[in-house]
This record gives structure tokens, C-alpha cells and sequence, in this order.
């Protein structure tokens, strides 16, 4: 699968609306959804073919195989990341919903310390019959509390967290009649900042387009490339303007090394909790030696169906299905996941889209599967990297990584 890297660099304020709480005040997102790249970009074709009176119905053209194809390009949300590090193909991530941080002082600090990951540990916990309940070594009573967000590796094991400023913009509204401000109608919206908090630089976010069909890899990156498109709500009153850069990237999973030092993990803090608790474990070292192990994190929300009826979790029978591998050896051990609903507005047909329930982003799952069917579920796992889970991925939903590196930071490693 051929992968495009995007940025996008806000030139304005951006107006990403989300559900509205009922108020006069219509909230921001701090990060570009898939769906709305995708409608912005999909605009702007329609709109430079609308010149050259061009028909898509025929189902024959670049547009439709981009689009409406059956493989239809995917497009990943964007995420804040820092100006001067934009060349990272791989940078900024959602913070898993089992990370842990200090409450008295919450957040990254130093060389990774102040944030620690609790999934390896819960589940080491619970085979031995234990009640996992963490503290912070710090002087104001150890309390803990969870962290959520992104976050970008600079450097092994550092971390800092990437994010964006916002504002209100308050409005009034306009009489149609007179051409003048109406009583009683005034309205702000939330809005990204188009700089960074106290620079120079404008907000950028990382994106990354995935095509099936690598034909239309180059004149895509070719029309993108240097365009300036407008994203999110009130584009006709100077909102959402961002130029975007674009560039053909061949994106290294290193999917089997993240994979095997994520199992060496997960083995050597189960034989420090086996040498405490040994005689309260559910299972002895030798059927443990048999099994392995995998993680996956949502990095964006999921629309996961299961029996025709929606669901938040990402059950063994569903994984399967996505997988397309009929044997039964697969385990659900753990999960932390959360739930919201979302809905949208769909610019082509005019007509808001449906609310479906989500999974939200940084939702993990641990799984267990017997040591015969690894290589089975290697293959498989590296393809779902690339397409994502569940429904509507073409915009960004069900977007998952495996085997995360920050699990891999457990509590000894910032004491």
C-alpha cells in the first residue's frame, strides 16, 4: 500500500466543529478528523472539474477510484505536531488510555519520567490473584490519575506532548432584511489558533493518506502539494484556511521488532510478579512460555459492529473476523476503552450523517494467542496496521497500532 504524508499548515483560524452542548458557544476539536481532509479535498476536485463540466457519475475516473471505489483511499486524522519536526514520518500519537501520571505534578518531566503505562501490569496483576493499584514515588502521597492526549518521541524513552491554543470568536447575527446586526442574536465560536502558542509558526498537522492503488500516488501528490484548501466550518467568513504539503513516503512499520520486544516485556514482568506471587498464579511458567502476546491501540475513534449490533469493545470473535483467521486460540486479557457518540454533516448529499457509537481514541486491547498461530496473526496484524478496523475507515475511523512502544513503560522504569 502506498502512503502519502500530509501536513497541514493553518494559514487562518480553523473551526472544527464537535458536538455542540447546547449552548451559544460551538466547541472545537483540537485536531483535523479524517472525514473533514477528506471532504475538503473532495470539494476541491468537484470544485476545478466543475469548469470543465466533467460527469462523475460514469464510475470511470481518478476521483471515483479515490473516493467511491470499492479500494478507496483512507484518510488518518491529523494530529498536532510541531513545526521544526514535521520531517518525522512517524511523530505524533494518541496517549494510550492506560497511561498514569502524577497528580501532583502531572505530565512528561525529564527523560520520560512523570508518565507510566499500566496494561503489562494489570494483567501480570490479575494472574496472580492481585489487585493492581498503582503510586507514584513522589513526595505527596504517591496518587495517580490518567493522562490523555498526544504525544511525540524526541529521542528513546522522551517524550513531550504536542498540542494547539484555541480562542473564542464572538459573532453577531445578520438580518437578512435589513442588512444589519440582529437583536438578540450573538453566537462564538471556538477556534484553533493558526500559530503556535508564543512563535511564529503556524499550527501544523501530520496526516497520512493511504492508497490501495499506487497509480494515483503521484498526480495526487502533485495536485496537493503546495495547495491551499479551506477545512472545517465557517469557510465563507475567512475560517479554515490551510496550505497543505504533500510527499510519497514508503512507511516502515518495523512491525516484527515492535512485536518481539513488547513479548519480552510482557515475559520478564511476569516472572517478577511470578518470583512474589507464585503461589496465587492461575497459570505455571510453562503453559505462559507457550503464549503470546500483542496490544492494540486506537489511534483515532472506531465504529466497531459485532451481530449486528454496535459495540465498544473490540471482542476475539470480532479481531477474527477483521482478520479473516477462523481458529478459536485467540484471548481477550484486557481492555480499556471508552465510549461516545458522533455524528456529521455530509456536504454532498446535503444531509446530516448518521450517529453511530464510537470507541474512542486511545482505547487498548491485550490479547493472548497459543505460540503455533503466530505467524498467522503477524501477517495478519501488519495488514489491519495499514486499513484500520471497523466502519467508515476511508475517513480516519478504526485507525489502530500494535504492540505500542509506550506500554513498554512501566512503573520501574521511573522510579
Amino acid at each position: 500500500m502506498t502512503c502519502i504524508q500530509l501536513v497541514l499548515n493553518a494559514q487562518a483560524p480553523l473551526a472544527i466543529g464537535r458536538s455542540k452542548p447546547g449552548g451559544s458557544i460551538s466547541q472545537s476539536e483540537t485536531y483535523i478528523p479524517g472525514s473533514v481532509i477528506r471532504g475538503a479535498i473532495a470539494s476541491e476536485l468537484i470544485r476545478l472539474s466543475e469548469s470543465e463540466n466533467h460527469d462523475f457519475s460514469t464510475g470511470e475516473d481518478d476521483f471515483n477510484a479515490l473516493f467511491l471505489g470499492e479500494n478507496a483511499a483512507i484518510f488518518q486524522n491529523a494530529y498536532p505536531v510541531e513545526y521544526s519536526k514535521i520531517q518525522n514520518p512517524a511523530l505524533t500519537r494518541v496517549i494510550p488510555s492506560t497511561a498514569a501520571t502524577a497528580k501532583s505534578n502531572p505530565g512528561f518531566i525529564g527523560k520520560g519520567a512523570g508518565v507510566f503505562d499500566t496494561l503489562i501490569d494489570r494483567y501480570c496483576a490479575r494472574l496472580h490473584g492481585q489487585i493492581y493499584d498503582p503510586v507514584f514515588p513522589d513526595e505527596a502521597g504517591g496518587r495517580v490519575e490518567p493522562l490523555s492526549g498526544f504525544y511525540q518521541e524526541i529521542a528513546a524513552g522522551q517524550y513531550v506532548t504536542p498540542s494547539v491554543s484555541t480562542r473564542l470568536l464572538t459573532r453577531v447575527g445578520i438580518n437578512r432584511r435589513r442588512a444589519t446586526a440582529q437583536e438578540k442574536i450573538l453566537y462564538s465560536i471556538e477556534v484553533i489558533n493558526e500559530t503556535e502558542s508564543g512563535k511564529n509558526h503556524p499550527a501544523c498537522f501530520m496526516s497520512y493518506l493511504h492508497l490501495p492503488d499506487q497509480s494515483l500516488c503521484d498526480p495526487l501528490v502533485k495536485f496537493l502539494d503546495g495547495r491551499i484548501i479551506r477545512v472545517g466550518g465557517s469557510a465563507s467568513r475567512g475560517l479554515g484556511k490551510v496550505k497543505l504539503e504533500a510527499k510519497r513516503l514508503k512507511k516502515k512499520l518495523n512491525f516484527r521488532k515492535r512485536y518481539d520486544t513488547f513479548n519480552q516485556c510482557v515475559g520478564k514482568q511476569w516472572r517478577q510478579w511470578n518470583q512474589l506471587f507464585a503461589m496465587n498464579a492461575t497459570i505455571n511458567a510453562e503453559t505462559f512460555k507457550q503464549l503470546r502476546f500483542f496490544s492494540i491501540n486506537l489511534e483515532s475513534d472506531a465504529i466497531l459492529q459485532e451481530d449486528w449490533q454496535r459495540t465498544m469493545v473490540l471482542s476475539p470473535q470480532l479481531l477474527q473476523e477483521f482478520a479473516n483467521i477462523p481458529n478459536d486460540s485467540l484471548q481477550l486479557e484486557g481492555s480499556s476503552c471508552s465510549y461516545d457518540y458522533v455524528s456529521g454533516w455530509n456536504s454532498a448529499w446535503g444531509l446530516m450523517k448518521d450517529t453511530d457509537l464510537i470507541t474512542q481514541k486511545g482505547a487498548c486491547f491485550l490479547y493472548s494467542i497459543h505460540s503455533e498461530h503466530e505467524c498467522d496473526w503477524l501477517r495478519a496484524l501488519e495488514h489491519l496496521e495499514n486499513m484500520g478496523v471497523g466502519d467508515r475507515r476511508t475517513e480516519g475511523f478504526g485507525q489502530i497500532y500494535v504492540c505500542n512502544p509506550f506500554h513498554l513503560n512501566t512503573r520501574e522504569t521511573i522510579i
